[in-house]
């Protein structure tokens, strides 16, 4: 398990949550709700096509339909490598 959190897997757990906590904090205080930040991820996409960057919207089309393939491969080879390296020592 040590090896698919990155380490103690309480610890990873902790931190995420300090550092979650930490980033809700500061999205709070810029005035970003979780309620609007589909708002903003819109808006914010929306001025940079305004802008001319059109290719943006291909490269987003090519980059999802890449992650559609690339992240479930990456996901099954890491969870592979993990139970091989777990079978492979030698325990206690």
């Amino acid at each position: 398990m040590e090896k698919l959190f990155g380490g103690n897997p309480v610890g990873v757990i902790i931190r995420l949550l300090v550092l979650s906590l930490i980033v809700g904090i500061t999205l709070t205080a810029l005035g970003i709700h979780p309620q609007n930040i589909l708002y903003y991820l819109q808006l914010f996409a929306y001025r940079i096509y305004n802008l001319g960057f059109g290719v943006f919207e291909l490269l987003f089309g090519y980059l999802l339909i890449g992650a559609v393939i690339v992240v479930p491969v990456w996901l099954i080879v890491r969870l592979v490598s993990s139970i091989r390296s777990s079978s492979n020592d030698p325990g206690p």
